[in-house]
């Protein structure tokens, strides 16, 4: 007892706060009682997805089937029972409900024993993704204008005939007030909801497909996420943080995939100034001529104009790295110089002391004499685009949100996420990287870059140090050290302007092949504090080309990489479309899924995108909510409110009353 005394001593002030919250006796039982419960629950389903690339479609279909997990659920429970196009249906009512229900209802002729049939299905499929939660959990997910409904019938005993009828009849009344389309709609949204706890997007959201706005949009929407930046990502923070280079890479990124669009519908970004621009001084553009898949689509006047202002914001892109790697020799990025090294006369460029011809040789805007040099047209031009950035409401709201619910890196339930790699020497050793003046390595680096690349967007002063924390994020996107990059450089230039691929080659850094051996994958997961025996690394980035026989699970099953193209760009050289990773309480599974079409096919057709699981780790005892961080938490909090029941039967904390008082 002297032991609890010390300890309630030592914490008074804290426990003074918590008794407010909990001011009885059996205010605290009733909480401990509660608490001990959770954490006996089994474990929620974690979902992890990585390189999105702006694949809005198909990543809103993976988020919709999470996975595989909602379809396995409903052939779990009907797969004895109903063939497989009625599942099938079921599936996509849940997925898509607004536009499915659209289709059935033009279909149906008895649409009240549809509606009542489906009804029931549906109450047993969220019943069953709802066991693993509390009451109070389930409860607190329902949509509110159905939250009454939808527990009473969650928890009817349908054994006993009067409870039967009751749960039948409210169901009936549903129906007959033209209820039953919402109703429907808000079940589906709660199967969803509760199918997946936790969503972890583990880098590159941003760029090569369509509209990555949109995804931002879906995942603000989402009930639990957190995100690991990857470069791409870091490059459009950059862009609204203020960076020129970002903002001139992000338009060259869009301009390079005919994915223009996504600025100007998406963030209302104004291109006019830069379609002008490129019309007075850019003639025949065919090397720039968008990399899109669906660029036959667009007509080939715009096509043309498309190419110019890549060309026109590629030159300018060139000259505004120039800048920034002079203004920071720690970088060691001056061979990335080369439009000093360019041959106006012969047509060639000098790169590593080896002379290339040139497939491009008209450069109006480059003065030979100063190639860095912005013209006055070209200053103007960046003054206006940055002005644009800066004040697009809607990117800047997407900005945000990367920033509050996002970060270099993530320990999550003892694993470690990040989009791209912790530089490492060649035998194993954590690199240094100069960020600012401060060296560091390991952990300690990506803390540094996590904190400067909040005070690139967040410092409200525009001083030498706020642009140079820009710089850095630029740094983030491409720098040879750059743990979201992880290459010894980017050679954009090179594969504009040089017919020769031996000069594309992009050398990755040591950390992608000393990173499969477990010793140095078990001397990372220690390195960031995590439990070595059970914590494992999750990647994007690199797709894994599974084509070719690559397997994404590395270091005996410490390492895996989940970046397997799910951007259409990719799907050639990986075969699939892309990897997704289950972690829930029975161990962790990998996805591997073929390309989507679209999702009017999925409505229509009743369409799932084809998966395969491959489960790589299972774990003899069911894992529980005690056994996570959140676990961690609660046990926490029971142990002070221990404290505090102690105080109270002690006498050394007073109890209120009703009323009040003491």
């Amino acid at each position: 007892m002297s032991y609890l005394t010390d300890e309630v001593k030592k914490n008074r002030k804290y426990l003074d706060l918590l008794s407010k919250e909990y001011p009885t006796i059996q205010s605290v039982c009733t909480e401990i009682i509660n608490l001990r419960a959770i954490i006996n629950l089994p474990k929620g389903t974690e979902h992890f997805m990585s390189d999105l690339h702006g694949e809005h479609e198909a990543f809103k279909h993976i988020l919709n089937n999470c996975s595989g997990v909602i379809r396995e659920k409903v052939d779990m429970l009907y797969g004895d029972t109903l063939d497989e196009e009625t599942r099938s249906e079921i599936c996509t009512l849940i997925y898509y409900p607004e536009q499915k229900l659209q289709m059935i209802k033009k279909e149906k002729a008895n649409t009240d024993n549809w509606y009542m049939i489906t009804l029931q299905r549906l109450l047993k499929i969220c019943k069953k993704v709802a066991s693993k939660y509390t009451r109070s959990k389930v409860r607190k997910a329902m949509p509110k204008e159905f939250q009454y409904i939808i527990d009473e019938l969650l928890h009817a005993e349908y054994g006993e005939e009067s409870q039967t009828m009751y749960y039948t009849k409210i169901m009936d009344t549903i129906i007959n007030l033209h209820n039953a389309d919402a109703f429907i709609i808000a079940l589906s949204s709660l199967i969803k909801r509760l199918a997946v706890d936790r969503l972890h997007i583990v880098g590159d959201i941003f760029d090569r497909g369509p509209r990555p706005d949109l995804i931002m949009d879906m995942l603000m929407d989402h009930h639990s996420v957190d995100i690991q930046w990857g470069n791409h990502d870091i490059l459009w923070m950059g862009a609204a943080a203020g960076s020129s280079a970002c903002i001139a890479t992000v338009i060259n990124n869009c301009a390079a995939f005919n994915r223009l669009e996504v600025l100007e519908q998406g963030y209302g970004i104004n291109l006019r100034p830069l379609a002008l621009f490129a019309e007075n001084h850019y003639l025949n553009c065919e090397n720039f001529a968008p990399r899109a898949i669906r660029s036959e689509h667009t007509a080939q006047k715009d096509l043309k104009l498309v190419a110019k202002m890549h060309k026109a914001i590629a030159i300018i892109l060139f000259k505004l790295e120039g800048a920034v790697i002079k203004r920071h020799p720690e970088y060691d990025m001056e061979n990335r110089l080369l439009l000093d090294k360019i041959d106006f006369s012969k047509g060639t460029v000098t790169i590593e002391g080896k002379s290339y011809p040139m497939n491009d040789t008209f450069f109006p805007t480059i003065n030979e004499a100063d190639p860095y040099a912005l013209t006055s047209e070209e200053k103007e031009l960046m003054k206006d685009l940055k002005q644009s950035f800066r004040e697009s409401t809607h990117l800047n709201e997407h900005v945000r949100f990367l920033y509050s619910h996002g970060s270099i890196y993530s320990c999550f339930n003892q694993n470690l996420l990040f989009h791209g790699c912790l530089p490492m020497e060649e035998n194993g050793d954590f690199m240094e990287v100069n960020v600012n003046g401060t060296v560091a390595k390991g952990k300690a680096l990506m803390d540094l870059a996590d904190s400067t690349a909040r005070q690139a967007y967040f410092h409200m002063e525009e001083t030498k140090y706020k642009r140079s924390c820009c710089d850095f994020m630029w740094y983030l996107w491409c720098g040879k050290r750059s743990p979201l990059f992880g290459r010894s450089k980017m050679t954009t230039f090179e594969r504009l302007f040089i017919e020769d691929k031996s000069t594309w080659t992009e050398a990755k850094n040591p950390y992608y092949v000393v990173s499969k051996q477990e010793e140095f994958a078990v001397k990372i997961i220690r390195e960031f504090g995590l439990n070595e025996r059970v914590s494992h690394i999750i990647n994007g980035h690199v797709p894994v080309k599974a084509i070719d026989g690559e397997n994404p699970i590395r270091a005996n099953g410490r390492l895996i990489v989940i970046d397997g193209g799910f951007c259409r760009a990719y799907q050639p050289t990986t075969g699939i479309a892309g990897y997704t990773l289950i972690y829930n309480s029975y161990g962790m599974r990998l996805m591997s899924h073929q390309p989507f079409e679209s999702v009017d096919k999925a409505i229509k057709n009743n369409l799932d995108i084809q998966s395969n699981s491959t489960v790589f780790e299972t774990i003899k005892e069911r894992m529980k909510v005690m056994d996570t961080d959140i676990g961690t938490e609660l046990s926490d909090k029971i142990y002070d409110l221990s404290l505090l029941l102690n105080a109270y039967r002690d006498g050394l904390i007073k109890q209120k009353t009703n009323e009040g008082h003491y």
